[in-house]
């Protein structure tokens, strides 16, 4: 297998179990800060890895969350 085969394979995996995270945080999420839950999941989604970094920055809501 080529080595930039495999870097691509890696970062697309990467990329979408980070989205999967995000999208499994925003799920179970009681609230969230500034937009719907709706439209933190298409900004995660259409914007891979730099939704779910603003997400997790911006619009989580990490206080109040019971663990």
């Amino acid at each position: 297998m080529k080595p930039v085969l495999l870097v691509t394979i890696v970062i697309l995996v990467l990329g979408v179990t980070w989205d999967g995270l995000c999208l499994w945080d925003l799920a179970r999420a009681d609230q969230v800060r500034y937009l719907p839950k709706w439209a933190w999941a298409v900004v995660c989604l259409i914007s891979c890895p730099l939704g779910g970094l603003i997400y997790i920055v911006i619009g989580r809501n990490a206080f109040g969350r019971v663990l």
